[in-house]
C-alpha cells in the first residue's frame, strides 16, 4: 500500500519499504524556474489535483558531468526537465514528531542533486529521523550576478525549500521546531553562507558542516569578473536578456569551459578571489541577501542561536591530485612557489614536512592546499562561533584512508559521505571505497550525527580556543586535543 500525505498544495502518494520506511520524491517547493522565471527568485509552486505520484525523482538542475576520472569517483545521474525545484522526504512516521535533518548536496556551485541514491535518507529515517534532501540552481543559473537580477539564485532556492520545510514537515512526521541543516563541500559552504544571511534566520537551528566552512564567497568585484568572461566565451552581452536568450546546453558547456579556464591560468587579475580557490560560482556578498562575508558575521554573532559542528576529512586535497596523477608529478623545484600562493610564511614547508618526513612534494603540496581549503576556515569558523556559543560548537576530523589508488587518494575530500549516509557497502555507489570499509565507522558517524540533530550534543567535549578538542573518526574513533597544532599555529592571523 502506497502511503499518501496531505500538502498545502495538494496529495502525494510515496512508496514504502519493507522495514516501514516512507519516501516521497519530486516534492515541488518552488515554480520551475524556467521561460519567465528564469533568472528570477523562486516563485510558489502551483497546487495540483488529486494524487501527485511521488514515486520517482523528479528533474535535476542543469549540469556538465565531471571530467574524469572524478565522473568514475563521484558518479552521478541527472534527470532531465523543468521542474528541478524539488525535494524528497523519507520517514518512519508521518504521525509522529520527530527531528527534521536537511541534506544540502555539494559539486563545486556546478555538479550534484539530492535525488543521487548516495544520499537515500533511509538510514537515517531508520534512526528516528525525517530526512528530506533538495535540488537548488547551479551554475550561472543559480550563481552569476547580473546587473538587474536577483543575485543569489541559488542561496534562494535553498532558502525556499527550508521554508517549506518549516510550513509542511509536519505532515511527514516533522517536528518544524528541531531542524537541523548538513552538507558536504559546496554544500557546506552554503550552509556557512545562510548563518549570514537575515532571510534565512529561524528557518533551522542546528547546523552541520562537511569540508566546507564560511570562506568561500566572491565579492561583487570577482563576480564582475566572472560574469564578463562567461559572457565573453558565450560571444554575448553580460546581460540578463542576452543570458536569458541563450539555451541551457550552451550556458551549461560555457561554464565549462570557463572552469577550464581558471584552473588553467588562475591568474588574479583575470579571476580575482576565483584565482585560489578555483570556484567561478560561489555565492556573492551583494550587500543586501547577503550583507557581509559569512565569516565576518558569525563573528560578530550572526549565528549565536545556532547549535554548529563543523570538520573536514583530514587530506581533502588528494581528491584533486591522486587520481589524476599529479600528486607523484609536482616537481621539488615548484612547491615554494605553489605554496606561497596560499599566504604561508617562509619556512613553513619545513614544518609540514618534518611531520611527513616520507612525503613527496605533491603530497606535501595536498597538506597545504587541505588546510586552506578546508581545515582552517573549519577551524576558523569554530573559533568564531565559540565565541558567542561556547557549550555548542563542535570540530570533526574524519581520517579513514580509502584503498583507492594504492592508499594515495587517502582521506580525501567527499570519503566520508557513503559513511555518513550508510552506503559504505555499495560498491556503485562507493567507489571510493573498497571492499570492507569498516561498518562500525558509519555507526559511529551517523549514531553523532542523528545525537547532535536530537539534542545538540554529538557525544564529545565542545570546541573552544584554548582546549580545541577534536573527535577524529577512523575505524575507531577517539578524541584528540588540538591535532597537528604546529601546522595550525603557521596559519594564526591567516585565512
Amino acid at each position: 500500500m502506497h502511503p499518501v500525505v496531505r500538502t498545502t498544495h495538494g496529495l502525494l502518494r510515496g512508496t514504502r519499504s519493507a522495514d516501514g520506511v516512507a519516501a516521497f520524491r519530486n516534492i515541488p517547493y518552488a515554480a520551475p524556474p524556467v521561460g519567465p522565471l528564469r533568472l528570477l527568485p523562486p516563485q510558489p509552486p502551483a497546487r495540483w489535483d488529486g494524487e501527485r505520484d511521488a514515486t520517482a525523482p523528479g528533474p535535476t538542475a542543469p549540469q556538465a558531468p565531471y571530467a574524469p576520472p572524478l565522473d568514475v569517483l563521484l558518479p552521478e545521474i541527472t534527470v532531465p526537465g523543468e521542474d528541478c525545484l524539488n525535494l524528497n522526504v523519507w520517514t518512519p512516521d508521518t504521525a509522529a514528531r520527530l527531528p527534521v535533518m536537511v541534506w544540502l548536496h555539494g559539486g563545486a556551485f556546478t555538479n550534484g542533486a539530492g535525488s543521487l541514491p548516495m544520499y537515500d535518507g533511509s538510514a537515517f529515517a531508520r534512526d528516528g529521523v525525517v530526512l528530506v534532501t533538495l535540488n537548488y540552481r547551479l551554475g550561472a543559473e543559480g550563481f552569476l550576478d547580473l546587473p538587474g537580477t536577483t543575485p543569489n539564485r541559488g542561496l534562494l532556492d535553498q532558502i525556499a525549500a527550508l521554508t517549506w520545510v518549516r510550513d509542511g514537515i509536519a505532515a511527514f512526521g516533522g517536528d518544524p521546531a528541531n531542524v537541523t541543516v548538513f552538507g558536504q563541500s559546496a554544500g557546506a559552504m552554503s550552509i556557512a553562507t545562510l548563518l549570514a544571511v537575515p532571510r534565512a534566520r529561524g528557518l533551522f537551528h542546528r547546523a552541520i558542516l562537511q569540508s566546507g566552512a564560511a570562506h568561500h564567497t566572491h565579492g561583487r568585484a570577482t563576480a564582475g569578473l566572472i560574469r564578463d568572461r562567461l559572457a565573453e566565451l558565450l560571444g554575448t552581452a553580460p546581460e540578463p536578456a542576452a543570458i536569458a536568450a541563450l539555451p541551457t546546453a550552451t550556458l551549461v558547456e560555457a561554464q565549462q569551459r570557463l572552469r577550464a579556464a581558471v584552473t588553467a591560468d588562475p591568474d588574479p587579475a583575470r579571476w580575482g578571489e576565483a584565482a585560489l580557490n578555483l570556484l567561478p560560482f560561489e555565492p556573492v556578498v551583494d550587500g543586501d541577501i547577503l550583507p557581509r562575508a559569512p565569516i565576518d558575521a558569525v563573528s560578530a554573532g550572526a549565528a549565536a542561536g545556532i547549535d554548529l559542528m563543523a570538520g573536514t576529512t583530514t587530506e581533502e586535497f588528494r581528491l584533486y591530485l591522486a587520481p589524476t596523477g599529479l600528486l607523484d608529478a609536482v616537481p621539488e623545484a615548484a612547491l615554494p612557489h605553489l605554496t606561497a600562493r596560499y599566504g604561508l610564511p617562509p619556512g613553513a614547508l619545513d614544518r609540514y614536512r618534518a611531520g611527513r618526513p616520507d612525503a613527496s612534494p605533491g603530497e606535501l603540496l595536498a597538506a597545504v592546499a587541505t588546510d586552506w581549503f578546508y581545515r582552517i576556515p573549519a577551524i576558523r569558523l569554530a573559533e568564531a562561533h565559540a565565541r558567542h556559543r561556547p557549550a555548542a560548537t563542535y570540530l570533526y576530523e574524519f581520517a579513514w584512508r580509502s584503498p583507492a589508488f594504492d592508499g594515495r587518494l587517502g582521506a580525501c575530500h567527499a570519503v566520508d559521505v557513503p559513511f555518513t549516509f550508510g552506503v559504505q557497502d555499495d560498491r556503485a555507489l562507493a567507489p571510493m571505497l573498497g571492499d570492507h570499509p569498516p561498518r562500525q565507522l558509519a555507526d559511529a558517524v551517523r549514531r553523532a550525527w542523528t545525537s547532535f540533530a536530537t539534542t545538540g550534543d554529538p557525544g564529545w567535549p565542545p570546541y573552544t580556543p584554548d582546549g580545541r578538542a577534536t573527535r577524529v573518526f577512523d575505524t575507531d574513533p577517539l578524541l584528540v586535543t588540538d591535532p597537528r597544532p604546529d601546522e595550525r599555529s603557521l596559519w594564526d592571523g591567516r585565512r
